[in-house]
């Protein structure tokens, strides 16, 4: 098992992405610790892995909140060896409208957003990894951190943000033993964030079947990528298989963009 032993935060766990790769670390033998907004959504993914997986109701957002939460997993386990940021926000308020007519608290709001639950979650791991000379930090972010398209609002500096805090964070912390690594999949239509992309942006009466076959005419293998798939790289980026890997962002985009 690649993570036996290891200690594993995952906040955004009540979500698509976050309870995916919650399931693939706990399959791999990690110790997990859950945490979202909503409650209800984070125990039915603990639920689903074992009586070991824990669930709180933590706001990113929240730095005490995200900071009392890392005393009790200390705790409880004595360590923290993986923090993984699957935050997701609101992406209906964010997207849809043209630059000319998007006021600028609306564009702002994502990248404040996006940028401060990484920054929290990352800097309070960070403090705990810091004593033991190891840890991995981990996030998520999005195509359009490096592809341009249309009504994206400030969605897409947001994800360039999280890649750019990545590099900061990993040049910083590196020589302490942490590594830090951001994931940047494709569109993945398993996840509600993906339909409120199409619901917000789609025009000319394009359908949900339609929309998603654009997606996959955009990749080398021309399929959409799939949960299972990022949360495999997860497991492995946040494994010591991966400890050559730092300060980047690994492209799952399937070809979509180069790197």
């Amino acid at each position: 098992m690649l993570l036996r032993d290891k200690v594993a935060v995952v906040y955004g766990a009540g979500g698509a992405i976050g309870g995916a790769v919650a399931h693939a670390f706990a399959d791999e033998g990690a110790r997990v610790f859950l945490a979202g907004r909503t409650l209800g959504r984070v125990e039915v993914v603990a639920e689903a892995i074992d009586a070991s997986a824990q669930a709180a109701e933590v706001d990113a957002l929240d730095e005490r909140a995200v900071d009392e939460h890392l005393q009790d997993v200390m705790a409880a386990a004595g360590r923290v060896d993986v923090s993984f940021n699957a935050v997701g926000m609101p992406n209906r308020t964010a997207l849809g409208v043209p630059f000319v007519e998007l006021d600028a608290s609306r564009f702002a709001q994502p990248i404040t957003d996006y940028a401060t639950s990484y920054f929290l979650t990352a800097r309070l791991a960070a403090r705990r990894m810091i004593p033991y000379r190891s840890g991995v930090i981990m996030t998520v972010s999005a195509l359009p951190a490096r592809m341009g398209s249309p009504l994206n609002g400030g969605y897409g500096p947001a994800q360039a943000a999280k890649e750019a805090l990545t590099r900061d964070l990993s040049y910083e912390l590196a020589p302490q033993g942490i590594r830090v690594v951001c994931l940047r999949p494709h569109g993945l239509p398993e996840t509600t964030t993906l339909k409120e992309v199409y619901e917000a942006k789609a025009r000319g009466g394009v359908t949900w079947e339609q929309f998603r076959d654009r997606l996959a005419s955009t990749t080398h293998p021309r399929r959409v990528q799939t949960l299972d798939e990022v949360a495999n790289l997860a497991v492995f980026m946040a494994s010591d298989r991966a400890s050559g890997m730092t300060g980047t962002t690994v492209n799952l985009t399937m070809g979509s963009v180069d790197d």
